[in-house]
């Protein structure tokens, strides 16, 4: 029997991330970032999803994702309310969740070529 590796067929990849830390591709990021299929934004200064405001979404919202993930660190913590009604009002369906879990629903919707974009906060200090 033969054995071969499955590569995605999209850029960039989620192999782990927890509220420190995490591994796109074999690149280590200590930093808040964004994420989509083909483009990665290495230092996305948000690092608190209670002070999330929709100039911070700038980026995101450019993108006219499907589907926007928040990646809120260990936790999952709700971002204000106008942040959701920015992405809703605009089509953009939001999930929030901890980075573990957005890490795995990412990787989901992105290997089913949907238009995804995720923001992963990460806690300073990294490691």
């Amino acid at each position: 029997m033969q054995l071969s590796r499955e590569l995605p067929d999209y850029t960039y990849s989620l192999r782990a991330a927890s509220g420190r830390q995490a591994r796109v591709n074999d690149l280590l990021l200590t930093r808040s970032f964004l994420l989509a299929p083909d483009q990665l934004v290495e230092d996305w200064p948000v690092t608190s999803a209670r002070q999330l405001t929709v100039d911070d979404l700038a980026p995101v919202l450019e993108q006219n994702p499907a589907v926007f993930i928040l990646g809120t660190g260990e936790q999952q913590v709700f971002p204000p309310a106008e942040i959701m009604a920015a992405c809703l009002t605009r089509g953009i369906g939001i999930e929030v969740m901890n980075n573990a879990s957005a890490a795995r629903t990412f990787n989901v919707l992105a290997s089913e070529n949907r238009r995804v974009v995720a923001a992963f906060m990460l806690e300073a200090g990294g490691g």
